[in-house]
């Protein structure tokens, strides 16, 4: 029995509101369970410097964490004056992710930066973050199609990300953090939304695990990332 009291492939509730910025050109705040992240997308007509005269546009992503996200205060990175690892280990995987689902030549040259902002944490941020962060990318591309800047959409499918593990023995998916933080084995699946895999973070945290137990989580992933993807179909309308 799951601490929550889910079966092993049970997702937790998902929601997904849009337009919950005012100035950004997509928002979202996207709920999976006790983790909320506010994401919004900014367009800049001018791409990265590596990219200028290329002809391809680019899509980033920056990650945080609000001090009270967690049940302790953290404090706040700026004021220590430095990212640690972990967030820029985060936003280059929401990056990658985002842009694995994006034609970057029909983007033109220009870059569209994703803020993730966790407001409250329990497990699974980065997942949320990669999934709402598509919504509000989807809304400001949505913008420059109207405006007819755009010639084609860019967006080529869906991207969205969950988490799946082995607890106490069982193969789970979108663990909580009381189940990730005891998990024997620990994954995020990104995928598209015709299932292609994006990328898979897979590692033992106190066991090892078998090709069995990887296979039953690929499964369970597809299962879940497929409730997202209608998630994100129902948000947009």
């Amino acid at each position: 029995m799951r601490p929550s009291g889910r079966n092993l492939s049970q997702m937790r509730p998902i929601s997904i509101e849009t337009g919950v910025m005012r100035h950004a050109e997509g928002s979202c705040l996207i709920r999976c369970g006790d983790t909320h992240v506010l994401c919004s997308a900014s367009i800049e007509e001018n791409p990265p410097r590596f990219l200028k005269g290329t002809g391809l546009g680019w899509v980033t992503a920056e990650y945080g964490m609000l001090p009270r996200a967690t049940n302790t205060r953290n404090r706040r990175e700026a004021a220590q004056g430095k990212q640690s690892g972990r967030t820029q280990e985060i936003q280059r995987l929401i990056g990658r992710s985002l842009r694995a689902g994006v034609d970057r030549v029909a983007l033109g040259e220009r870059q569209i930066t994703i803020d993730c902002d966790v407001l409250q944490a329990d497990g699974g941020t980065r997942c949320a973050s990669i999934t709402g962060g598509w919504v509000a990318l989807r809304l400001a591309v949505n913008k420059l199609m109207k405006a007819g800047v755009l010639n084609s959409d860019p967006i080529v499918d869906h991207v969205a990300a969950v988490s799946c593990g082995v607890y106490a023995g069982q193969p789970l998916v979108d663990l909580d953090y009381a189940e990730d933080s005891e998990a024997g084995t620990d994954g995020n699946f990104v995928m598209t939304g015709n299932g292609q895999l994006i990328e898979v973070q897979m590692s033992a945290e106190g066991a090892t695990f078998s090709r069995d137990q990887m296979a039953r989580l690929l499964d369970l992933s597809e299962g879940g990332v497929a409730e997202l993807v209608a998630a994100q179909k129902a948000a947009l309308g």
